[in-house]
């Protein structure tokens, strides 16, 4: 028996089956309504139309948030830290949305740090424009709206949300009521000068020059903000006066100054009367820019914080590539690769003295690795450029795909133990079809292996994964192909090398058991990935998942027996899957309430967008650890490196401030985060200290490593 060919044929067949089985079950869920509330704000979808919606007119809707005392939410450029509100629209054909008409910000200093946002009510207008090619229903003739939201609330502690709505306009009439309240907003949106501005770079300055300003603003102190994020230093103190009819500052550069614009947008604010107006200007750069010191390769710290790595900097392609294979051979080594390996070693044992198909196999094999690498990197690159906030493991923040794994496992695994053999299930015909062409198993191997393996995050993986999604696509999926061959590589090495295949075990009775053997294995993650849905849909997805999967070892069961007794049991069983994916399936697939996975205790603290900037404002150092319930590395430096008590006293002596950014399910603000870091993966570990740049420690942790880099503090 071909122990490839009997695990490797199903693997498509049984995702599509999981997945279906799964996503049909789940149940409706409510209606979202125009209206969210917090503990910390009240936001709301509204709309103003006081012409009615024909072809031709313009329609504003926009959110409206209501923030409590000492709360607030971030403008387009949040600052020294924050993420701006973010608006997602899912409109009729015909509907089309422009952007967000931001009313004047002001400046929230916290700390030695500055942000730009809003406090009190504000509202966010967006211009609807119906276009001729809008058709509503003649029964009831409406304008539907559906906004995606999310914003991150501050006060000292920072917390991230978002929120569906739901406003429907009648076609008929007018909607004035909120025509106030856009009115007002519309009032204060920067206004936009006749003449543009200019921008001197001076050494570390910026000297600015705006004229063109009204006479009622003149000679009198304005507020600056730039729309373009990481320029400027925000908090610094800056110079501003008159001469004459034009207003010059002269503001301090960023020393982790992320761009270099040719064209910097400049909003000023002032009073006239008891009205504060806003004026926006272009304003062309001359001189030249300071040099941006470039993130390290290896991430380790350099003169100035990492930074987000862009395709102009200095950074090799090469050195990435080198880095990517180096990785994808030592992610062989990582515990979550462990069993698909082992089995390749058994079918390649099998092949015996049989050199040339060994060869092909392991050509086919390095194939399904580096097209499937390949594969994830132009998916993710793809998903990243339509909006979402991915990273390396992406596909495993979904519940669905958590739990399509682990059916496959099961079913693999209960092949492994004896249970049943694929070829029951399937015509003997494409049985024999499937025998002459091995090297199709060992391309199907491949992709399991790599399936398998994006969990885990191998050392110089995170540096080049990190690279990769700043680079034109063609650059970004070579790194992505390297990774896989330097996975491939050592597999291939032997297929082709006869001095490393006689070194192999030879063919023989013991390869039965190494066989039943290897079936725990694959129920130990089995195991894993049910720990891991837990983390996603809670203790009843969990619970919901293992009643699917023992429902699913009796159909398979049943399925193997012999006469009537096989029709009976067959029915039974299947009636009995079908009953429970339908009454507790959608438990499964459907994610917990709180998207903060991470629980405070003695010594962790749950990660927040801005909580390191607020530590650090005390003068008190801290350590990040950016995890996932379903990175292997991470639970292994979790119970080892991080839960060592020479550690741990070096910790708590130099009081350290620790925190967990939990990415098991998908979280914007922490994927923005780690692209500030230059990865797009976890683990990853940073140790902040007041004036100094960010540590970034390997992804394999050790004790001397970690107490090395506290040493320094």
């Amino acid at each position: 028996m071909n122990l490839l060919n009997r695990l490797t044929r199903p693997l498509t067949a049984l995702f599509s089956i999981a997945l279906y089985a799964l996503t049909t079950s789940a149940s409706a869920q409510e209606s979202p309504k125009n209206t969210v509330t917090t503990e910390q704000i009240q936001a709301e979808l509204v709309a103003h139309a006081p012409d009615g919606v024909d072809p031709g007119k313009t329609v504003w809707v926009g959110l409206q948030l209501r923030h409590q005392p000492d709360w607030h939410t971030y403008w387009k450029n949040s600052g020294d830290s924050g993420q701006a509100t973010r608006l997602s629209w899912t409109l009729p054909t015909g509907v089309l949305a422009g952007d967000i008409a931001w009313p004047l910000p002001v400046k929230i200093p916290i700390g030695n740090l500055a942000n730009y946002g809003y406090e009190n009510t504000v509202l966010l207008p967006v211009p609807l424009t119906i276009t001729p090619d809008f058709k509503p229903s003649v029964v009831n003739p409406e304008l539907a709206i559906k906004l995606q939201a999310s914003w991150l609330v501050c006060k000292l502690e920072c917390v991230p949300q978002d929120g569906e709505f739901v406003l429907r306009i009648p076609v008929k009439g007018s909607t004035a009521i909120h025509g106030a309240a856009f009115d007002a907003a519309l009032k204060t949106q920067p206004q936009a000068l006749k003449e543009a501005g200019s921008i001197a770079i001076e050494g570390q300055t910026l000297k600015v020059s705006v004229a063109g300003l009204p006479v009622g603003l003149q000679g009198k102190n304005l507020d600056f903000f730039p729309e373009t994020p990481e320029i400027i230093e925000t908090a610094a103190r800056w110079k501003q006066s008159w001469q004459g009819e034009v207003w010059t500052a002269e503001v301090p550069l960023s020393p982790h100054r992320s761009a270099s614009p040719e064209v910097m947008p400049l909003v000023l604010a002032g009073k006239m009367g008891n009205e504060r107006l806003g004026f926006i200007t272009q304003a062309k750069v001359s001189g030249t820019w300071p040099a941006m010191v470039p993130l390290s390769l290896s991430g380790a710290a350099t003169s100035s914080p990492p930074i987000s790595v862009s395709s102009n900097l200095p950074v090799s392609l090469w050195m990435a590539m080198l880095g990517a294979l180096l990785g994808g051979m030592i992610l062989n080594l990582m515990p979550c690769v462990f069993p698909v390996l082992a089995i390749k070693v058994v079918g390649f044992a099998r092949h015996g003295s049989n050199q040339r198909r060994q060869r092909v196999g392991g050509l086919a094999y390095s194939a399904g690795v580096v097209l499937t690498f390949v594969a994830l990197g132009a998916l993710m690159l793809v998903l990243r450029s339509a909006g979402e906030q991915l990273g390396w493991g992406f596909q495993l923040q979904s519940p669905a795909v958590v739990a399509a794994l682990a059916v496959l496992f099961t079913v693999i695994g209960l092949n492994l133990a004896g249970l049943f053999e694929f070829g029951q299930f399937v015509p003997s015909s494409v049985a024999m079809l499937e025998a002459k062409n091995p090297s199709v198993n060992a391309f199907l191997s491949g992709i399991l292996a790599v399936v398998i393996a994006s969990p885990c995050t191998a050392p110089f993986m995170g540096a080049s994964l990190g690279l990769a999604l700043a680079l034109p696509a063609a650059q970004a999926l070579t790194i992505f192909a390297t990774l896989g061959l330097g996975m491939a590589l050592p597999y291939l090495a032997a297929s082709w090398s006869p001095a490393l295949a006689r070194k192999l075990p030879r063919p023989g009775v013991w390869m039965a058991t190494f066989r039943h053997a290897m079936a725990f294995p694959m129920f130990a993650t089995v195991v894993w990935l049910v720990w891991v849905l837990g983390q996603q849909s809670g203790i009843n997805g969990a619970a919901a998942l293992l009643a699917l999967l023992l429902s699913l070892a009796l159909v398979i069961w049943a399925l193997g027996l012999q006469g009537r007794s096989r029709m009976v049991m067959a029915t039974v069983s299947l009636a009995a899957l079908a009953f429970l994916a339908g009454s507790i399936g959608q438990n499964v697939i459907k994610p917990l309430e709180s998207n903060n996975a991470t629980a405070s205790t003695a010594l962790w603290q749950p990660w927040a967008p801005g909580k390191v900037d607020q530590v650090l404002a005390t003068g008190t150092p801290v350590f990040v650890d950016f995890t996932a319930a379903w990175c292997v590395t991470c639970q292994y430096n979790k119970s080892t490196t991080l839960a060592n008590k020479e550690v741990l006293a070096d910790f708590a002596t130099r009081q350290v401030t620790l925190l967990r950014a939990d990415w098991t399910r998908r979280d914007a603000a922490i994927t923005a985060e780690l692209a500030q870091l230059g990865r797009n993966g976890v683990p990853v570990y940073v140790l902040y200290q007041t004036g100094r740049a960010p540590v970034v420690l390997s992804e394999i942790l050790s004790v001397s490593e970690v107490r090395s880099a506290l040493a320094t503090l």
